[in-house]
């Protein structure tokens, strides 16, 4: 059986890691370079990167933050924000990302996502998706940092980026994100139902119980959190253990 990850998540704004509800209400919570070599010692799977800002300020990923924080972490690192052309893509991964993640450009231009798969391989292209429930029943994809409705149902949306070359889908629930009530389990799933990539579910987390819970009601590949890990409330050891006792195959912990 197939490992499930548990990912911290760096959400990135001004140079700083940041927190929110909903994607505002911001507040700091540190420095991106010694978070990640936190959680990476402390025996994170992979490690999530999003400058939050980029897109909305029309500018790059913060590429010196970037390669310091690839310099010392020891897991896959997956680096999104800002990206919109396959020099964007090239910039991060010699910067030393593993993967990169895009979001608003992939949904503005979709061949973006075929052109970086074929040149670098699927497995180092992510598709993020920010989903919102809607009145009708469906979620909507949403860009800019969750601002923008895209007009696109989610469902069919991560069906065209897989099918374009995507090799995973990091799916964030709008709603749910930063609310600390748990994963949107109903939409993480219709999205995994709908692919055959891996899928990360992301929003919601406000214990390690709902780690455990995503694993146990639904078929993700990975899951992500950020409050729990940011303001030390649990650790990654905690949320693995408490997996593990709950029956999840999930790689121990190595502290270095």
């Amino acid at each position: 059986m197939i490992a499930k990850r548990i990912i911290p998540c760096l959400d990135v704004k001004d140079g700083k890691v940041v927190k929110g509800t909903n994607f505002i209400e911001l507040r700091v919570v540190g420095d991106p370079v010694a978070l990640a070599m936190a959680y990476s010692n402390e025996g994170a799977d992979e490690i999530i990167f999003l400058d939050i800002s980029a897109t909305n300020e029309g500018r790059q990923t913060l590429i010196d933050i970037v390669r310091k924080t690839a310099e010392n972490v020891f897991v896959p690192f997956t680096v999104g924000g800002g990206v919109r052309t396959i020099a964007d893509v090239t910039t991060l991964l010699k910067a030393g990302a593993d993967k990169v993640a895009m979001n608003s450009a992939a949904v503005q231009h979709p061949e973006l996502i075929r052109e970086a798969s074929y040149r670098f391989g699927a497995q180092c292209i992510v598709v993020a998706i920010d989903a919102k429930a809607f009145p009708d029943g469906s979620w909507h994809v949403m860009t800019h940092g969750g601002k923008k409705d895209a007009g696109i149902h989610a469902i069919e949306w991560a069906k065209q980026a897989e099918a374009l070359g995507a090799g995973e889908i990091l799916l964030t629930s709008v709603d749910q994100d930063g609310v600390k009530e748990g994963f949107d389990l109903p939409l993480t799933q219709a999205i995994i139902d709908a692919v055959k990539i891996p899928v990360i579910a992301s929003g919601g987390c406000g214990k390690p119980a709902h780690i455990a819970e995503v694993f146990k009601e639904t078929d993700v590949s990975a899951a992500l959190a950020a409050s729990i890990f940011h303001d030390r409330t649990h650790s990654i050891s905690e949320v693995k253990s408490l997996c593990q006792k709950e029956g999840v195959s999930i790689r121990a912990v190595e502290l270095l």
